[in-house]
């Protein structure tokens, strides 16, 4: 197989399609291939100096006349500059809107000097949520339909796109995956931990905390686990709701229990200190982070909203509940919280399942036989 030279836009924010996007590229060049990042900031997780992985940045300039610098536009010329001088096979754009349109407007553009494929990955928020907004829904499916390829996330992802969109029903289904030799059990489940006392049990949190991550139930639940076992939570990540989860913290008295860390660029390092995750979103299309969560052998409580069901198995490697079903949330976390053993054993087949079927090699390499497959339709 001929390694293809790859253009990948995402945002380069703390979000899963950035994270999905970044580790992608990363595992792509492993693999040989020459990847080329084209965004408006260097992506969070390609912070040190990698082979045959590029950074351009997109230029955004301002004018009088522009309420908003035109990122669209700008990032399709970027492609269509970046593909001619590099010789791009494909274009892999993460998240719908905008990329998949910046793509399509580069490939015209370069009609008649250079082909170039139009690969979309469909990550959840950009379909279930924004691409349904009434002056978004148009051109979603407009660009779904024009791409030369589409994969989504999950099958609940790809059955949620024909539903709402009426499009393509020929959309792969390649999951989010976990690299299980970085996201790892710590090293001496008897040692000091960085964020408990002797006895205390951690839960942890993750998000770019944005309502739909359902931000309440997790300092309810806590709350909740608190008052039974001693426990402290751990919240990674920034975003919206922060303040007002901080509030609500400090009014149930629980706010020097809890730390929050902000933005980390290490998570490997932070999920293996908890004993459970917390992601009680109103819908998650995946869940990147539970996945991760698993690898370290960390028991995920999440929202049975989405496609989580698609390598959580309820009771035998995590818990999937209503995301407003609180005492249903709270029973699962004190379950395994109260009962090491029942922990340990739960985190193994955690682990075993999260790098079996969802580890690197697999998915990375069903990404690379459809970069095959378009080639072969050039």
């Amino acid at each position: 197989m001929k390694m293809p030279k790859v253009g990948i836009t995402c945002y380069p924010n703390q979000g899963g399609s950035g994270v999905v996007a970044s580790e992608l590229g990363l595992h792509l060049a492993r693999r040989g291939c020459e990847v080329h990042f084209i965004s408006s900031s260097l992506p969070f997780r390609l912070r040190d100096y990698q082979e045959k992985i590029f950074y351009h940045q997109v230029d955004m300039p301002t004018y009088p006349v522009f309420l908003n610098s035109p990122y669209t536009l700008s990032l399709a010329t970027a492609m269509s500059e970046v593909t001619l001088q590099y010789g791009l096979d494909i274009l892999h754009v993460h998240y719908a809107i905008p990329h998949a349109a910046s793509a399509y407007l580069a490939r015209q553009m370069l009609a008649d000097q250079k082909t170039v494929k139009v690969l979309t990955t469909l990550h959840g928020t950009d379909i279930t949520l924004v691409g349904q907004e009434p002056s978004f829904k148009p051109i979603t499916r407009f660009m779904i339909q024009q791409s030369d390829a589409v994969t989504a996330v999950s099958s609940f992802l790809k059955e949620e796109t024909i539903r709402h969109f009426q499009c393509r029903e020929d959309i792969h289904v390649i999951p989010n995956f976990v690299d299980a030799r970085v996201f790892k059990p710590r090293d001496s489940v008897e040692g000091p931990r960085r964020f408990a006392k002797p006895g205390e049990k951690v839960l942890v949190h993750a998000s770019n905390f944005r309502k739909v991550k359902n931000l309440p139930a997790v300092v309810e639940v806590f709350a909740r686990v608190a008052a039974r076992i001693p426990s402290r939570l751990l919240l990674v990540g920034d975003g919206p709701e922060l303040v007002k989860v901080r509030q609500r913290l400090e009014d149930l008295g629980l706010a020097d229990r809890v730390e929050t860390l902000g933005q980390v660029d290490n998570l490997e390092r932070v999920l293996p200190e908890a004993d459970l995750l917390l992601l009680p979103s109103l819908h998650e299309s995946f869940g990147l982070v539970a996945l991760e969560a698993m690898s370290c052998g960390v028991i995920p409580v999440v929202t049975n909203r989405g496609g989580a069901n698609e390598f959580i198995q309820d009771g035998l490697n995590g818990f999937l509940r209503d995301p407003e079903d609180l005492e249903g949330m709270t029973a699962a976390a004190l379950e395994v919280l109260g009962n090491d053993s029942q922990r340990q054993h739960m985190g193994e087949e955690a682990r075993r399942d999260a790098a079996g079927d969802f580890g690197v090699s697999c998915v990375v390499k069903s990404y690379l036989d459809l970069y095959d497959q378009l080639n072969g339709a050039c």
